[in-house]
């Protein structure tokens, strides 16, 4: 089962990441063949590393906790904050590199529907006679319950700067969130990895 991992930075800790960053790309590499899609939040210019997000097919959630708590900067605790979701892929395609990214995320309290009604022609916005979802969008997941029975959010990462980022995910998570308008928070993300 997909899990969604994000992983917020403490503050200050940029030297610190950088001289644990190939224990972390080694851990990564554990686990390449079931990373989904992975790399840093970054600030707005870009220049600053803000967090880590990971989305990773394990058995189940004690796997994925697992798989969080043991990673080298969550246990050198550069961290503050770590969420755990599970998912349901409806859309990933490779990211690019060296392309601008915005990683758009919301998350609502209670399940809102079945996520099994949720199919992949729901993650783009389909033009004319049900075209491919927009081509700017690489990765597309509710976030659903431990159940896999309602979703609970959304996470994206889109080839945009974050207010069009916004715009686009915007339809795919107020139909995800039941009809409702949520509220979503965008951030530069870039492709991780090594290659």
């Amino acid at each position: 089962m997909p899990f969604y991992v994000y992983a917020e930075d403490q503050p200050d800790v940029a030297d610190q990441l950088e001289t644990l960053c190939e224990e972390h790309w080694s851990y990564m590499d554990r686990f390449a063949d079931r990373l989904i899609l992975r790399g840093p939040t970054v600030s707005d210019d870009g220049e600053e590393h803000t967090g880590s997000v990971h989305v990773v097919d394990l058995a189940d959630r004690a796997a994925a906790e697992r798989f969080a708590r043991e990673e080298p900067f969550w246990k050198a605790g550069l961290y503050r904050d770590l969420a755990v979701v599970a998912a349901e892929v409806l859309l990933s395609r490779a990211p690019e590199a060296d392309v601008p990214y915005t990683l758009v995320t919301a998350q609502w309290p209670v399940p809102v529907r079945a996520a099994g009604d949720v199919v992949s022609g729901d993650a783009g916005q389909q033009g004319p006679s049900g075209a491919e979802p927009d081509g700017r969008l690489v990765f597309v997941a509710a976030l659903v319950d431990d159940e896999g029975t309602g979703t609970t959010g959304v996470v994206a990462a889109v080839r945009a700067l974050p207010d069009e980022a916004r715009s686009l995910v915007q339809p795919i998570a107020d139909r995800l969130a039941g009809g409702r308008t949520v509220a979503l928070t965008a951030q530069r993300w870039e492709r991780g990895g090594r290659d």
